[in-house]
C-alpha cells in the first residue's frame, strides 16, 4: 500500500533516482515493512493485551503517516519533512486553522488508508494465526521498530528518498526532540530592531506632500486592476474609487512570505542580508520620524504570529494597531476584521500631523479566506483543497478578494474625499501572490513561480503631488520589471529624503530604484524564502534581473530558467545555456543549488 500510494503521488520523481538513493530508499522500504509486519503480527495474536495495543498503534500511525503525507503533498507536491515539522512548531495555531479550514480534504486523504488499516487487521486476524513463540519475538521486535523509525536518519530534503512513511516518522520524532528538549533548532523569526539613531533630516519635497502604502495580502497580479478598466470583477471598488492610478504592470515581491517582504519594502534591503544588518538598519518610518513626518501603522495582521510583535513595537509611530486591537478575538491567521481595521485608520487619520507617511496594511485574503456568502459572485466556490475542486477553490479566493475589496474602496473613496486625500500619494501593492497548482504548490511559500511572486501594483498621484518630471519618470515604469526593492526608495524619494546627505550611508544595499526618476538598467535581484528574518520550510531561491528568471526548489535536479516576457506562465524552461550568468550569480550569492545542502 505504501508502495503503490508513493508511485501514484510521484512515480517519475523515484524512476530518475541516482543509485545512492534507489539505495536509501531500498533501505527506507525494509525499514517499513519491518515495522508494519511486527505491528500487525502481535495484532493477529489469539490473545493478550499487547494485540489491542498494537492494533491500535498499527491503525493510527498507518491513518497517519500515510495520509497525512498524502494530504501534505497535494498540498506542497512535497511529503511533510523534518525541516516542515521544525519551522511549523511556533505554529501550532495555523495547523488547527489550516484543518479546520480544510479538514473535509484532510479527512478524504486520510480514509483511505484508515480503512486499508481495518482491513489488514481483519485479514490479520483471520490469515495469520501467529505461533506463540513468534508472537513473543514480535513483542520486542514491534517496539523496537517503532522506536528505530523515530530515529533513524532518512533522506528527506532534496530527493526525498526514502517512502512517504518513513520520512513522516523521522520528521514527528526530529519534533519531538524539539518540543522536550532533546535538541533545539533556532527558528528563524523577527526580532527586535536595532536601528542606530538618526540624525534629524531636512526633506526635500517639490511640494508638501503624504505618503500612504496601501498594502494587501496574498492577492496574486491577475486578481486585481492595477491597469483602470472600463470592467473590473474581482476588484470593482478600487478600480472606481482610483480611475487615474498609474499602474505597474510587472511588479514583483522578492519572496513569497509577509514577515520577509515586510522587511524588503521598508527597508529597501534584499532579503538575503544578513540577520543582524535586517534587523539593524532604519525602516521607513525611522527615516520619516527624523524628518519631522507624521507616522501610523494600521493592520490587520495578527502580532502573535511568530510574535511578529517584535519586529515592529519599536516603530516610531504616533498610532500603531494590530488584530487584535480591533477584533480582540481575532483569527491568527486570517487576523482582524478588513473592515473594522479600515474603520480605524480612517478615525485616526485626520489626527496624524502632515506631512506623514503612514501603512495601512489588510490581511484577510490570507488563507483560510475571509469571504462574505451574501458577497460572493464568482461560483461554484469550496473551501475545500482536493485537487479535483481546484477552480473552485481558487474562486473561493477570488471571493475573499472581492470582499477585501469592498473595504479596500470604502477607504480610498473617504479619504480622497478628505482635504487630505489630494495632498497624498498613494502606493498599492500585496505582499505576494498565491499559487493554485499552476506548479504544483497552493498557497504561497512553497515556491518563486509567478503566480506566487507577481503582484498588483499602482500609484495614485492626485494633480500637484507630483511634478511633471517625477509623473513623467512614474508612467515609463508602467511596462517595465519593477520590483518592492524599489519601495523603500521610491518613498524615500516622495518624501524628499533620497538625496539627502545623511542618508547616503544607509543606502548601502539598496539595489532598487525610485520610480520617479528616469528608467535605469535592471540590476540582478535576489529572490528567497529563507532569510534573517523569516525561516523557510523548504528552501527556494533564485535570481530576477528584468524579466528573466531563474529559480529552484530544493527537491528540484536543476535551475529552472525562464523569460517572462514570452513566456509569463513559465512553461517553458531554457535550461543552464538561457540564465548562465543568473545562475552563477545565484550560486555565488545565494549559497549554491537550494537542495546541495
Amino acid at each position: 500500500m505504501v508502495l503503490i500510494a508513493d508511485f501514484s503521488t510521484r512515480g517519475t520523481r523515484l524512476m530518475t533516482l541516482p543509485p545512492k538513493y534507489i539505495g536509501s530508499y531500498s533501505l527506507a522500504v525494509l525499514e517499513s515493512a519491518l515495522l508494519w509486519m511486527s505491528l500487525l503480527w502481535v495484532a493477529a495474536a489469539q490473545r493478550g493485551i499487547s494485540r489491542w495495543a498494537a492494533s491500535t498503534i498499527f491503525l493510527l500511525f498507518f491513518t497517519l503517516a500515510l495520509g497525512g503525507q498524502l494530504y501534505f503533498h497535494s498540498q506542497y507536491s512535497t511529503y511533510l519533512n523534518l525541516d516542515a515539522t521544525l519551522f511549523g512548531t511556533s505554529l501550532a495555531g495555523s495547523v488547527f486553522g489550516q484543518l479546520g479550514a480544510d479538514g473535509e480534504n484532510f479527512l478524504g486523504s486520510v480514509l483511505p488508508p484508515l480503512l486499508f488499516s481495518v482491513l489488514f487487521l481483519v485479514l490479520g486476524r483471520k490469515l495469520i494465526r501467529p505461533g506463540r513463540r513468534s508472537v513473543r519475538v514480535a513483542r520486542v521486535l514491534a517496539p523496537l521498530a517503532l522506536i528505530g523509525v523515530f530515529l533513524i536518519p532518512c533522506s528527506y530534503r532534496r530527493v526525498q528518498a526514502s517512502t512517504p512513511d518513513v520520512i513522516y516518522f523521522h520528521a514527528i520524532g526530529g519534533l519531538i526532540k524539539e518540543l522536550t528538549g532533546v535538541r533545539t533548532t533556532a527558528q528563524v523569526r523577527p526580532g527586535r530592531r536595532t536601528p542606530p539613531p538618526l540624525p534629524q533630516l531636512r526633506p526635500n519635497q517639490p511640494v508638501p506632500r503624504n505618503v500612504l502604502l496601501l498594502l494587501t495580502e496574498s492577492v496574486r497580479a491577475d486578481c486585481h486592476c492595477s491597469v483602470p478598466s472600463a470592467q473590473c470583477d474581482v476588484s470593482p471598488e478600487v478600480n472606481l474609487a482610483v480611475p487615474n492610478r498609474i499602474p505597474l504592470e510587472q511588479l514583483h515581491s522578492n519572496a513569497t512570505t509577509t514577515a520577509i517582504q515586510l522587511s524588503v519594502l521598508w527597508s529597501g534591503l534584499e532579503p538575503t542580508e544578513p540577520r543582524e544588518r535586517l534587523h539593524g538598519v532604519p525602516l521607513l518610518f525611522d527615516y520619516a520620524h527624523a524628518a519631522g513626518f507624521g507616522n501610523a501603522y494600521w493592520t490587520s495582521h495578527h502580532m502573535l504570529f511568530a510574535n511578529s510583535r517584535l519586529w515592529v513595537q519599536d516603530l516610531p509611530t504616533d498610532f500603531q494597531c494590530g488584530a487584535s486591537d480591533v477584533e480582540p478575538e481575532a483569527d491568527l491567521d486570517l487576523g482582524g476584521d478588513d473592515g473594522l481595521l479600515v474603520d480605524r485608520a480612517l478615525a485616526e487619520l485626520p489626527n496624524l500631523k502632515e506631512p506623514f507617511f503612514a501603512t495601512v496594511h489588510v490581511g484577510n485574503t490570507h488563507v483560510p479566506y475571509k469571504v462574505d456568502p451574501e458577497q460572493s459572485p464568482f461560483q461554484p466556490s469550496s473551501s475545500s483543497k482536493d485537487p479535483d475542486n481546484n477552480e473552485e477553490y481558487r474562486n473561493f479566493y477570488k471571493n475573499a478578494v472581492f470582499l477585501q475589496d469592498k473595504h479596500v474602496g470604502r477607504f480610498l473613496r473617504e479619504f480622497n474625499a478628505r482635504p487630505m486625500g489630494s495632498r497624498t500619494v498613494i502606493i498599492f501593492t500585496s505582499d505576494h501572490g498565491e499559487a493554485f497548482r499552476e506548479h504544483g504548490p497552493v498557497g504561497h511559500t512553497g515556491s518563486l513561480f509567478e503566480e506566487e511572486l507577481h503582484v498588483p501594483g499602482w500609484v495614485s498621484a492626485p494633480p500637484g503631488t507630483l511634478s511633471a518630471e517625477e509623473r513623467k519618470n512614474l508612467e515609463a515604469h508602467r511596462k517595465e520589471p519593477t520590483f518592492s526593492t524599489d519601495m523603500a526608495p521610491t518613498v524615500l524619494d516622495l518624501m524628499g529624503l533620497w538625496d539627502e546627505p545623511q542618508v547616503q550611508p544607509f543606502k548601502k544595499g539598496m539595489l532598487g530604484h525610485s520610480w520617479l526618476r528616469p528608467v535605469a538598467p535592471p540590476a540582478m535581484l535576489s529572490l528567497t524564502n529563507c532569510s534573517g528574518v523569516w525561516g523557510c520550510a523548504f528552501r527556494n531561491w533564485g535570481v530576477m534581473q528584468g524579466l528573466r528568471k531563474v529559480h529552484a526548489r530544493e527537491w528540484d535536479d536543476a535551475w529552472g530558467c525562464y523569460d517572462l516576457a514570452v513566456d509569463p506562465l513559465e512553461k517553458n524552461n531554457l535550461g543552464d545555456a538561457g540564465c548562465a550568468d543568473l545562475i552563477e550569480h545565484a550560486e555565488r550569492t545565494l549559497g549554491g543549488f537550494p537542495g546541495a545542502k
